[in-house]
This record gives structure tokens, sequence and C-alpha cells, in this order.
């Protein structure tokens, strides 16, 4: 049966059914069990499986990650919450010193089947550290795999497909996104699969590549251009970070010929860097005009009064699409 959820709704269904089916499955973070959490994703989830499975964790990160790791090491599937993507920094260590190499250093003996759950992304009217979007900073770090999901369906299926891998993962939960929309989700569990992305519009003129909430940014430039100026847009959500699915980057570029990218986290290294890296190695042939990056800017994410100026829009995504069209 289908329903229609909210993103924050679908997360909350697919832990609840997990923990239901596996009981291995374990959950930890600040304020997740009485509280139900920062943004409620755990909500009441502790009056059904208890304190020992829906653990209040001290504040912090640091040791959070390191005990997830350990219980993972033997027999667990910790499923961890950090209340926003920046306070991840402190449990850095323990993410990419040990989470990511424990299957490399122990020769496959050890794996680490754990989830790192941590809203992302601007738009929210959120002080210092509660709107970053660092996702490249993980993606550099073999070992992890790490996924984005843009819809409620995404959601549900990418975290049911996160806590039976058997590999750490982090999953970005775009925070503009959390209660921004309903779709129809599935009440049984399903899986979506990791690493592979989805082209949600089918076009033949541009390829749009992008993620989290500005997936429908991209959508909804693409639809204008496509009114205003003719142009056929191939949208494309990439769903997995890492590893990304080169295979239908380059299927779509070598259909359209060109490319846009969008994504809110710094320019500078960022994502849409190696995106355009791999349609360079791979695609250079059939490309008409560079491909076009719409990002944020290489500054902090700025405080209320100019956050919305920070984030790509849908105009500056259509003077990209233009200016890659008519090159």
């Amino acid at each position: 049966m289908k329903r229609k959820l909210t993103m924050i709704q679908a997360i909350t269904e697919a832990m609840d059914q997990k923990l239901a089916d596996d009981s291995r499955i374990m959950l930890l973070g600040e304020d997740i069990g009485v509280n139900g959490g920062v943004f409620r994703a755990t909500e009441d989830l502790i009056h059904k499986y208890g304190p020992d499975r829906v653990v209040d964790t001290p504040l912090a990160e640091a040791g959070i990650i390191g005990s997830a790791i350990g219980l993972a090491m033997n027999g667990k599937i910790p499923v961890v919450e950090i209340q926003f993507l920046a306070f991840i920094y402190p449990g850095f260590e323990q993410i990419v010193s040990h989470a990511a190499r424990m299957r490399y250093r122990t020769r496959g003996q050890y794996h680490v089947p754990m989830v790192i759950r941590t809203p992302y992304g601007a738009g929210i009217r959120g002080p210092e550290l509660h709107s970053e979007s660092v996702e490249t900073f993980f993606a550099h770090v073999p070992g992890l795999k790490v996924v984005a999901p843009s819809t409620p369906y995404d959601a549900k299926g990418l975290l049911i497909a996160a806590m039976e891998d058997p590999d750490p993962i982090i999953f970005l939960e775009p925070t503009k996104l959390y209660r921004a929309f309903k779709q129809e989700v599935p009440e049984e569990m399903y899986r979506v699969p990791i690493g592979k992305a989805k082209v949600v519009q089918e076009g033949s003129d541009i390829s749009i590549f992008a993620w989290g909430a500005m997936l429908r940014v991209a959508e909804d430039a693409a639809k204008q251009i496509e009114r205003e100026n003719g142009l056929s847009c191939e949208v494309i959500d990439l769903r997995t970070l890492y590893p990304l699915d080169r295979d239908t980057i380059i299927a779509s570029v070598k259909k359209t010929g060109r490319a846009v990218v969008v994504h809110e986290a710094h320019k500078t290294a960022g994502l849409g860097a190696e995106i355009i890296s791999i349609i360079n190695d791979e695609a250079l042939i059939y490309m008409k005009a560079p491909v076009k990056r719409i990002t944020g800017f290489d500054v902090p994410v700025p405080q209320f009064s100019i956050e919305d100026d920070y984030l790509p829009t849908a105009e500056r995504v259509k003077d990209g699409i233009m200016e890659t069209a008519t090159f």
C-alpha cells in the first residue's frame, strides 16, 4: 500500500521497520530517545524498542561514532544520528581513520556495517555550523559510501539499503526537504540500490546533474527553460555521491553533448569538479560546450539575511543552461 509521506516520515518508517526486522539494529545519538531527535526523526521509537536499542548519548560526537564502530565490529548494526553535518567534525577522525579503514586494515576480517545519518544544507535559517554542505570530505575517503536522497521514496529505500550494507555509510539528509513536500511511499520495506543514479526527466539537449535539495531547483529550471526556450533538459538525480554512477553520467552526456552540475556546496573541490573530470575522461569528444557548474560560493554559509543569495536558484541554473546551450 502507498501513502503520501514527508521525507522525515519516510526516514522514521525505515528505521522503525528495520528495528522490528533485525535485532542487530540500534540507534545512537544526542536527544534521539526521549526527545525524538532534533528534527523528530526518531520520535516514539524509544517507547517501542527501549533505551538499549534507541540510545540517548552524551554530547560527544567522537565518542558516539567510536562506540558505534566498536558495536559494528562486534555484531551490531548501529545507526548514528549527528544533529547537523558540521557537528560531525569532532568525530571525523573516527570515521576516516577507523570506520573507513577497518576492512582494509584487517584484510577483510572485520567489517563496519554502520550508518551515520545527518541533516545537511542551507535554506532553513540555521545558525553557523547548521547549514554546511561538505559531502566532498567524505566522498574523498576510500571505504566510505556517501548517499544523499532527494525524495521521500528514495530516502526510505536508500536508508533500508544502507542499513543492510556491510560497509560504513554517510547518509546525508537535505534539511530543507524534511517537510517540504509529500510523495507516495510504499508501506512495506523496499530497497533503492546504492550507487545508482536516477534519470528523473528524459531530455535531448542538455544534461543537468543534481542531488539533495538542489534536485528540485534543477527540475524547476529545466521546466522553465523548456517552456521559454524550447530546450529539452535531461535531469539526473545522482542519489549516491560515492561511488558515483559513472555509466549514467556518461550515457547522458553522450546523448546531449552538454552538461550542467548544480550543488550547494562550495565550488572549489566540490563534487561538480569530479563529475566534470569523469566527463572529460570518458566523453570529451561528445561534448559541444564546456560543462557549467552552478554552486554555492567559496565562503561560509552566510547568516539569515543573505542565506538565499548563497544558494543556487532556478534563475542561476537557467542562466547556466543558456550559457552552455549558446556556447
